[in-house]
């Protein structure tokens, strides 16, 4: 299948990023959320994000000026139908992308594939609640994703050949390196850096090293470009909590329990730089 419009569920920061990479590469693109606020502010977003790679010259004017063309905001799903491909990159909630999920699969063609933006939810199971299960896959992009590279493929146990080398395919099409993984929590990237962002929380909890000494550390020692405090705050807090809940409850192993003051500083809604102030302040 040739994908040539892709339809995205979510203008925040995943959602405009995939939009923006989409757009970049020659893909039309039906950006959709809930309010024309939150439209408005993806695509600004866009834009911004644009006249920054102007200005460094990645981009020429009329490279910009084509690629917002190729976004179209809107609030309505029946937007989406002339989408081969529809990627949902709503919250890193279970609840909602199920809801949303279920209400595009009752609107699209049978043949368009639906694929999620998730960094834990089981694929198999939001697969099963679709109707078009053999048409359901995992498209796991990182952040800020008109920069990094890599998309995890994620295939659920009903995941088709077809689906899989389309999705494949596409996201080769936007510049980016995909891999191939099978159906787990956290899949592959997650499952290794969220406990290790984890155990930095116990580092710092029990006092052994201040916040920058253990980015330092890491990066230093470990050759990592960022510490995985830091990291944490540009990731967001409450979403690393989410997907070490996710891991304790999927696999009942206690090795994946939350640092208690991981727990405690999203309660006090120190999320990162999302909200000014995480590990450290913004």
């Amino acid at each position: 299948m040739e994908i040539n419009t892709v339809g995205i569920i979510g203008a925040g920061t995943m959602g405009n990023g995939i939009a923006q990479a989409c757009a970049v590469s020659g893909i039309k693109v039906i950006m959709v959320d809930i309010s024309e606020a939150a439209v408005a502010k993806g695509m600004a977003t866009v834009a911004g994000s644009l006249e920054r790679l102007l200005k460094k010259e990645k981009i020429t004017v009329a490279e910009r000026d084509a690629a917002l063309a190729r976004i179209k905001g809107s609030t309505s799903y029946d937007e989406l139908n002339s989408a081969q491909l529809v990627i949902e990159a709503a919250t890193e909630n279970y609840d909602l992308k199920l809801r949303i999920l279920k209400q595009v699969d009752a609107l699209l063609a049978p043949d368009v594939i639906v694929a999620t933006n998730t960094s834990s939810i089981s694929i198999t199971k939001l697969a099963a609640a679709t109707s078009r299960a053999d048409r359901f896959i995992g498209m796991h992009f990182f952040n800020p994703v008109p920069m990094m590279a890599l998309v995890e493929i994620i295939r659920g146990l009903q995941t088709s050949d077809a689906t899989h080398d389309a999705v494949h395919a596409m996201a080769k099409a936007l510049g980016k390196t995909p891999i191939t993984v099978k159906n787990a929590p956290g899949f592959v990237v997650n499952r290794i850096l969220v406990p290790m962002i984890n155990e930095a929380f116990f580092v710092l909890a029990e006092g052994l090293a201040t916040p920058e000494d253990i980015d330092a550390g890491m990066k230093l020692g470990c050759n990592q470009p960022i510490g995985p405090l830091a990291l944490a705050d540009m990731v967001g807090l409450d979403v690393c909590l989410a997907v070490m809940e996710v891991y304790l409850s999927e696999f009942g192993d206690s090795k994946y329990r939350a640092c208690p003051l991981l727990k405690e500083m999203v309660a006090a809604g120190r999320l990162g730089r999302k909200t000014g102030q995480g590990v450290y302040r913004y």
